[in-house]
């Protein structure tokens, strides 16, 4: 059933290990992170206020995703209010960063903290990938419509940086997962540009809005699941 009571969800997104054995879930619906014991199903954290949309303290409107850093902080992917936030992991939580790209993104569909500090963040919207530094200032970007062939607004949804220094990017209505190199090449792909389908026993020719995609034992910039 439907809902925010006891042992109750709307459209629950993403979910992720912690390295103390809980779930972080994202529950999108809601406009909820929540931290789940797995023992009672207890949730012994939470940010965003149960079915209340908003941008301000303690509050969310859609988010997408989030990930314990290892500063302790989580990250959340603020889909609606086009910011990545990172907050404390307290409660109360208080914010102690935003990432907007300087204000340009526009449907933060997830973010991930590198190795070096910077935030990766799809920025969907614009059909973009970006990396910002701390100051949030963009070192890097990417966009997956100007490619030959390209939907005018393909709506990639993750974006996760590979242990090879490689991006994989989920194209989503450019029907590909595709990733690509430091110098913006792309090395592999998996189905075809803009064209939906399915092709059985293989990835490679045929998708259909693929939503996620990730390299399995590869964690880099995901909070790695108990016992990893």
């Amino acid at each position: 059933m439907t809902g925010f009571g006891p042992n109750q969800l709307n459209t629950p997104v993403q979910n992720t290990w912690l390295p103390n054995g809980n779930v972080f879930i994202t529950d999108q619906g809601n406009e909820r992170i929540i931290e789940v014991r797995r023992s009672d199903n207890a949730i012994v954290w939470q940010y965003g206020q149960n079915g209340v949309v908003g941008n301000g303290p303690n509050q969310l409107n859609n988010p997408n995703a989030a990930e314990l850093l290892a500063n302790g902080n989580v990250l959340i992917s603020d889909e609606n209010n086009n910011r990545a936030i990172e907050v404390t992991h307290t409660t109360p939580s208080t914010i102690v960063a935003t990432f907007t790209a300087h204000g340009t993104t526009s449907g933060v569909a997830f973010a991930s903290r590198l190795d070096n500090g910077h935030t990766l963040i799809t920025d969907s919207n614009n059909s973009r990938v970006v990396e910002v530094d701390k100051h949030d200032n963009p070192v890097f970007e990417y966009f997956t419509n100007t490619r030959p062939g390209s939907n005018p607004a393909p709506l990639p949804t993750r974006a996760v940086r590979l242990q090879n220094d490689n991006i994989l990017i989920s194209d989503q209505f450019n029907h590909q997962v595709i990733e690509i190199d430091s110098s913006k090449v792309i090395v592999a792909s998996y189905g075809t540009i803009n064209d939906s389908g399915y092709s059985p026993g293989t990835a490679l020719t045929r998708m259909n809005g693929p939503y996620s995609a990730y390299v399995i034992g590869d964690y880099t910039g995901i909070t790695p699941p108990s016992g990893f």
